[in-house]
C-alpha cells in the first residue's frame, strides 16, 4: 500500500497534487500514525487528514499491556472503524458532526482511512480543559448521536462497545487487587448490558477525541475504533470524567446531566424513536453510578495510579457495588 498511498488520496480527491503538512500523532502502541496533507489542484478541499495503520511485528504498549489479546483488540478495532465509516456513519448528520470518510483501503497488514479534515471543514479547535458551556456542547453531540442510533443493532461494530468492556479485558481484571470491585465486575457489566434501552456508544469518547468549532458552541468527534452497542451513560460518565477533576464531579454532576437528558429526549421525540423519552431518562440515570463504576474498576487494574483514580470515584464505587451486590 505505500506504493499506493499518494496514488489513493489524490483519486479520492481528484486532487492533481498531494504533500505532507504534518504528523497530527501516532496511532496507540505504535499502530501507525494519523497525518494532514495539502492538496492542489481541482479539488474543493484544501487538506484531507490520512489515517494510516500498519501493524507492527512487535507489540510495544506504552503501560506493559504486550499480549496477543492486546493485538488481536486493536486489530478487531480497526476492522470495526472502517465498517463503521462504510455502513452506519452516512447516519449521522450535523447534530452528531464526524469527518466524512472520502476512502478507505485495506491490504495485510495495512489500512488507509482518508478522512475530512475537520480543521478546515470549521473545527479548528481541540482543548485539553473546557468551560461547562463546551462541556455542553460535546454533551449535546453525546445526545443526538444516542438518539439517532436508539434500538439500532451493531451489525460489523462491537456487539458491546467501549474499549474498556469486561469481556475484552482479563488481563486488568485479573490484577485488580481490589477484591471487592473484582467480584462485582460481572454484576456491573451485566446491569449496563441488560437495560432495554439499547443504542450505540462513541466507545471512547474523550475531550481528547472532539474538535471545537472557534467560538466552542459545535464540536465534532473522532476516532470510532471502539464504537458499539450499549447504554449512553457508558459514553457521558467517562465523557465527564475525562473534563473534571475530583472536587469538580460531584458539584457539576447533576447539571451536566440534567443538560444532557434534556437533549437527549428533545432528538428522541424529534426523530419520532419507538421509546418512551422519560423511561429511557429513568433508566439511564439509574445506570449513570453504574457505568462510571465499570470503568473505574477498569483504570484501577490498568494503571492503578492513575490520576482517574480519587475519592469521587472510589466513593460511588463503594456505594454502586453495595447496592449491586446486597
Amino acid at each position: 500500500m505505500k506504493n499506493n498511498f499518494l496514488h489513493i488520496t489524490r483519486r479520492a480527491t481528484q486532487a492533481d497534487k498531494i504533500f505532507k503538512i504534518e504528523d497530527i500523532q501516532s496511532l496507540w502502541s505504535g499502530y501507525g500514525k494519523i497525518m494532514r496533507y495539502g492538496l492542489n489542484g481541482n479539488t474543493k478541499r484544501k487538506s484531507v487528514v490520512i489515517k494510516h495503520v500498519n501493524l507492527p511485528n512487535q507489540h510495544n504498549h506504552p503501560r506493559g499491556w504486550n499480549t496477543d489479546l492486546s493485538h488481536q483488540r486493536k486489530i478487531k478495532s480497526y476492522q470495526v472503524e472502517t465498517h463503521w465509516y462504510r455502513q452506519w456513519a452516512p447516519k449521522c448528520d450535523d447534530s452528531c458532526r464526524i469527518p466524512h470518510c472520502l476512502a478507505i483501503e485495506s491490504e495485510k497488514d495495512e489500512v488507509l482511512m482518508v478522512l475530512e479534515d475537520l480543521d478546515d471543514s470549521g473545527y479548528p479547535l481541540r482543548k485539553t480543559t473546557v468551560s461547562i458551556n463546551e462541556m455542553q456542547a460535546c454533551l449535546r453531540w453525546l445526545a443526538n448521536f444516542h438518539a439517532t442510533f436508539m434500538g439500532e443493532k451493531p451489525t460489523g461494530l462491537w456487539p458491546i462497545g467501549t474499549y474498556w468492556h469486561l469481556a475484552t479485558r482479563p488481563d486488568e481484571l485479573n490484577v485488580l487487587s481490589d477484591i471487592t470491585l473484582k467480584n462485582a465486575a460481572p454484576i456491573i457489566d451485566q446491569a449496563l448490558n441488560n437495560t432495554p434501552y439499547q443504542s450505540f456508544v462513541h466507545g471512547d469518547a474523550k475531550l481528547a477525541n472532539f474538535c471545537f468549532s472557534s467560538d466552542g458552541e459545535q464540536v465534532a468527534a473522532v476516532d470510532f475504533q471502539y464504537i458499539g452497542g450499549g447504554c449512553g451513560m457508558k459514553d457521558v460518565a467517562y465523557f465527564i470524567g475525562s473534563c473534571l477533576y475530583e472536587e469538580d464531579c460531584e458539584q457539576y454532576e447533576k447539571a451536566l446531566l440534567d443538560y444532557y437528558f434534556f437533549q437527549l429526549k428533545a432528538v428522541l421525540i424529534d426523530k419520532q424513536k419507538p421509546v418512551n423519552p422519560e423511561a429511557v431518562e429513568h433508566d439511564w440515570r439509574r445506570l449513570y453510578p453504574i457505568a462510571w463504576t465499570d470503568f473505574h474498576r477498569f483504570v484501577k487494574g490498568w494503571s492503578p495510579g492513575h490520576w482517574k483514580i480519587h475519592g469521587y470515584s472510589e466513593r460511588i464505587a463503594r456505594e454502586v457495588v453495595q447496592q449491586l451486590m446486597s
